[in-house]
């Protein structure tokens, strides 16, 4: 860490953006965090909209495409899941830009944390970064403008091209000032609890479902487990092959937002594309989170 001082700016200069949407939630049980909603809003489109009202372009997605936005770039890391390093490092050739935003999809609070940024740069032009660190003064790498060279060649000391390295590794020789944010707004969504309580801090209600997500991300009752495990065996089918928690959040998102009979068909459906589209553990991800979105703004025409 360093003081701020050297030459990054923002102001009149062309400012890209990075946002990070493609990891496993595994703490969310797989669940789609990037169409998490709160106060109403995907946590994927709040990013996006913070970064284009922000005037950052180009706006790279890291992940599988999730919602239709014609002026985002879908780029994914090789291998997915390769944590956030490898996706930044998947995204930085498509980004032209002297200066780059780099944000993860669970800050409820984005715009703001955005604004803190800029406002921070425009007035301590910084060596190669800044980023915001949180209510407890820790550094949160994935919230942050970063000098795109100085990315690159971070990135060139890594191996593997960033596949299970951390961002602190990643910006271990860079100079990177911190700036704490207001109290907060650093605050991401790793957890249920995280998501009951941004959404309550939002002034979002709470419905049943939601608030049976909690108790939901424990280990399933037994004969569910064993059930499973004999679907498994029975369908020759690997564990990622039958996500439980995934699919049990599937049913509960249909049937609270469409109608309870509505949610074993559409896990049947959700198999079903997902097997014609290769049967992979990121088929059946992106098929689970269409069908999350699809019934999240469905409405029924008489």
């Amino acid at each position: 860490m360093t003081e701020p001082g050297g030459a990054i700016g923002v102001g009149a200069v062309p400012v890209g953006a990075i946002i990070l949407a493609g990891g496993r939630a595994s703490r969310l049980g797989g669940a789609p965090k990037p169409l998490l909603t709160v106060g109403g809003i995907g946590l994927l489109r709040g990013s996006v909209d913070a970064v284009t009202a922000a005037g950052c372009s180009p706006v790279v997605v890291v992940g599988p495409p999730l919602i239709d936005e014609a002026a985002v770039r879908w780029v994914r890391e090789d291998p997915p899941f390769g944590g956030p390093v490898a996706a930044v490092i998947a995204a930085l050739p498509h980004v032209d830009t002297a200066t780059v935003l780099v944000l993860s999809t669970d800050l409820p609070r984005v715009g703001e944390a955005v604004s803190c940024l800029f406002e921070t740069a425009a007035i301590a032009p910084l060596a190669d970064g800044l980023c915001l660190t949180d209510d407890g003064g820790r550094p949160q790498w994935l919230t942050g403008l970063y000098r795109t060279a100085s990315l690159r060649d971070a990135a060139e000391r890594v191996p593997d091209a960033g596949a299970g390295a951390s961002m602190r590794a990643l910006l271990a020789e860079l100079e990177i000032a911190t700036v704490r944010a207001p109290w907060g707004v650093a605050a991401d969504v790793d957890t249920w609890q995280d998501l009951i309580r941004a959404r309550r801090i939002a002034g979002q209600p709470q419905r049943q479902g939601a608030v049976m997500a909690e108790s939901s991300r424990t280990l399933p009752p037994e004969a569910l487990d064993a059930w499973a495990a004999s679907l498994r065996d029975a369908l020759h089918l690997g564990n990622d092959e039958l996500p439980v928690a995934l699919i049990l959040d599937l049913a509960r998102d249909v049937a609270n937002d469409v109608t309870r009979p509505a949610a074993p068909l559409s896990t049947f459906a959700a198999g079903l594309a997902a097997g014609r589209r290769g049967g992979s553990a990121e088929d059946i991800e992106a098929v689970v989170a269409e069908v999350t979105q699809l019934a999240s703004t469905w409405e029924h025409s008489s």
